[in-house]
């Protein structure tokens, strides 16, 4: 089978747990092959989530590392074995893979936490705020290209909207949800969803005022999402380049620590919900 383009995500993170496994049982790629018939450059495909793996061979591996974490070897299988094609992969070939890789994420995510300063969160947004946001591009993206990054966003949502819901909890800058990145009709109307979240219970926002002393974690922002086990746990951060998705389990424990930071300094969620509204009335 010819190694996969363009690998998403959530294969190259099993592939990167496979590695991780292997690397702590002291052993070379080049050893474990020969347990699967395999090749060296055959492992380092596996690993890279370029080429996927049995149920029978993932557990020989597992056994051959002598992992005894059932709940992770099941965690991996179920990853393995997935074979379903969520909504997002309608918009392969028309947005960038990193579109599909975050909509994926958040899907299988058990939770999700999420830190913002300068935009409305994106589950939260209208479609004419996220217009907006996308419209602002250099160089200016055209309408072909703009609408289905729109709909794409507006499309996330079903994790909020679905019968298992995602659990969601986002810390909000004050300052996030006063930039009027439109117009003032589309400030207030982008105000109003959020409390409508808030009020179905879709989501816990806690909001961090511009006049909060000692608070100087502006510049942080994130997507923590839950995996099925803690050291499966994954964190969006925009870049430069595209999203970064980190997993490495010091980098997640420091971004723990950070969400706690910074939830310190929030709002409770009655007193963020009443702070918004408050904020609809000024405009």
């Amino acid at each position: 089978m010819a190694p996969r383009s363009q690998p998403t995500a959530r294969q190259v993170r099993l592939g990167t747990e496979l590695r991780r496994l292997r690397e702590a049982a002291g052993l070379k790629a080049r050893e474990v092959a020969g347990l699967l018939s395999s090749t060296s450059a055959q492992m380092s495909q596996v690993e890279a989530g370029l080429a996927g793996v049995s149920e029978e061979r993932l557990r020989r591996l597992a056994a051959h590392y002598a992992c005894a974490d059932e709940p992770l070897i099941e965690a991996l299988v179920a990853m393995a074995t997935d074979r379903s094609h969520g909504w997002w992969e309608q918009y392969r070939g028309t947005l960038p893979p990193v579109f599909l890789d975050v909509a994926e994420t958040e899907y299988h995510g058990t939770y999700l936490r999420e830190v913002v300063t300068s935009h409305v969160p994106g589950l939260l947004q209208t479609a004419d705020y996220a217009r907006a946001v996308f419209g602002y591009m250099v160089p200016e993206l055209p309408d072909s290209e703009l609408e289905p990054r729109v709909e794409h966003r507006m499309r996330r949502r079903v994790v909020l909207d679905r019968e298992a819901s995602v659990p969601y909890e986002t810390i909000v800058h004050e300052a996030a949800l006063r930039i009027l990145v439109s117009d003032r009709r589309t400030a207030h109307a982008q105000l109003l969803e959020v409390l409508r979240a808030i009020e179905e219970g879709q989501v816990t926002v806690r909001v961090v005022p511009l006049a909060r002393e000692g608070f100087a974690g502006a510049g942080i922002e994130m997507m923590y999402v839950g995996g099925p086990l803690p050291q499966l746990d994954t964190v969006l951060r925009d870049a430069p380049h595209g999203t970064a998705f980190i997993d490495a389990e010091s980098q997640l424990a420091r971004f723990r620590a950070l969400l706690n930071k910074v939830g310190k300094a929030a709002l409770p969620p009655v007193e963020s919900r009443d702070f918004i509204h408050r904020m609809t009335k000024e405009l």
